[in-house]
């Protein structure tokens, strides 16, 4: 059973120690990004106070903020003063002298289901508090908790929002290659948490989170019938999403929830609809030959990116929502597939296939400054944390053994800017991930 936000911090809730204002007030660090990515930041992260569990929800913020790339948590064998006497008081100097420009204390209290964590953050230099909360919850939410917190520490250093109070739905891949099994699984962002979704018996590609992360819109092969199913988390009930006539494909939620964007297949011809979750009328938005697919919605919810050969070979285009003034935005070398709007507006993320290789990249929305983030074997399905910081894809490898090949799928994440890619660990291959928004 999913919980959100307001559920995890139940009862008293979230308390500020210092309110945002306040410290604003007095004038706490705020570090660029750009010098972040070339100089991470830092960071002191002692085991809170409190037993077993501090020290767990401790490791966990020290584990996001690592992951991220722009923060440095400082190794705890240099750590002067005890973690204890840090939670009461910072003795500024010993985290100066080991090069620590921020320092994250905090003490864990537990009565019967509930638990409470109090964290501060605290600024080194000018020797003085920047943030602090408390959260309430039951005691199996801990690790939300230290995601929510990492969070918090991640907006109030870097000036924008986080990501790592989110989860991850992908397909789990199985068996021979020839014979994959393909079940949807879903995770935390870091890979903790894992459950799968459907048993196997029927294949299942990509899913789509819907904008209240309560739901996922996916393809099922269910009855020998390729189409779009909708999948709710929190009864885990399945259902179909309309009765088309033909194949239905590549689905993904309106901005507001309120639709799905997809392709289906009539005759020779895939093009795109929109379909009303409410009465499930649909609407055909592109009528040109050839295939159109993959359709995205802009954030705003005016335009939509697709992916077409219309012109003779697979490149993208945007288009008005209601589906006029299509044009052609990618003009590199190659194909181009799997294109994914940017939360921010600002990017168009898309996979390129050119010379026999695979390259992930960005582009504006006009189709200007494109740039490859990370080039492969094959490598496909981009999607963009909440934040619009860091894409998630799928990369495949091949290997040679005595047998004469191999094969596997992972997980791997890398920041807009083109640094900081890493493995995201999962229990099997996997592929074809889509990032949740943040959690309630």
């Amino acid at each position: 059973m999913s919980i959100n936000r307001r559920q995890l911090l139940a009862a008293a809730g979230a308390t500020p120690l210092l309110s945002a204002s306040a410290a604003l007030a007095q004038g706490g660090t705020v570090i660029d990004i750009t010098r972040a990515r070339t100089d991470p930041i830092p960071i002191a992260i002692p085991d809170m106070a409190g037993g077993p569990l501090g020290a767990q929800i401790s490791r966990v913020i020290a584990n996001n903020l690592r992951s991220s790339g722009l923060f440095r948590p400082v190794e705890r064998a240099a750590f002067i003063q005890s973690p204890d006497a840090a939670a009461a008081t910072p003795r500024f100097q010993d985290w100066r002298v080991i090069g620590a420009v921020a320092l994250v204390t905090g003490r864990v209290q537990q009565g019967g289901d509930g638990l409470r964590v109090e964290f501060r953050l605290w600024d080194v230099l000018p020797e003085q508090q920047a943030l602090g909360t408390a959260y309430n919850a039951s005691a199996s939410n801990w690790r939300r908790i230290a995601h929510i917190i990492s969070d918090d520490i991640y907006k109030r250093m870097l000036g924008e929002d986080g990501y790592f109070n989110t989860r991850v739905a992908y397909v789990s891949e199985t068996g021979p290659r020839d014979r994959r099994v393909r079940r949807l699984a879903i995770m935390d962002q870091d890979g903790e948490n894992h459950a799968f979704l459907t048993d196997g018996r029927f294949q299942a590609l990509s899913p789509r989170f819907h904008p209240n992360a309560q739901q996922i819109a996916f393809m099922s092969y269910e009855r020998n019938e390729p189409r779009v199913w909708l999948f709710n988390l929190q009864s885990g009930r399945q259902e179909p999403l309309g009765s088309f006539g033909g194949m239905t494909l590549s689905p993904r939620f309106s901005p507001d929830g309120r639709s799905v964007v997809l392709s289906a297949i009539r005759g020779g011809d895939a093009n795109i609809f929109v379909v009303d979750l409410a009465s499930r009328r649909e609407r055909q938005l592109t009528a040109a030959a050839g295939l159109d697919v993959s359709p995205c919605f802009s954030p705003d919810g005016s335009q939509i990116v697709f992916n077409s050969d219309r012109g003779g070979d697979q490149q993208l285009y945007v288009m008005d929502a209601g589906g006029g003034g299509a044009r052609r935005i990618s003009f590199g070398n190659g194909r181009y597939a799997t294109p994914v709007w940017s939360p921010r507006g600002d990017l168009i993320a898309f996979t390129r296939i050119a010379r026999g290789q695979f390259a992930i990249g960005v582009m504006r929305p006009d189709g200007s400054g494109e740039r490859i983030l990370s080039e492969g074997w094959a490598m496909e399905s981009p999607t963009f944390a909440p934040n619009g910081r860091v894409l998630m894809f799928y990369r495949e490898s091949q290997a040679r053994d005595a047998r004469g090949g191999g094969y596997s799928a992972r997980l791997a994440s890398i920041d807009i800017a083109g640094f900081n890619e890493r493995p995201i660990p999962t229990p099997t291959d996997a592929t074809e991930p889509s990032w949740s928004p943040l959690l309630g």
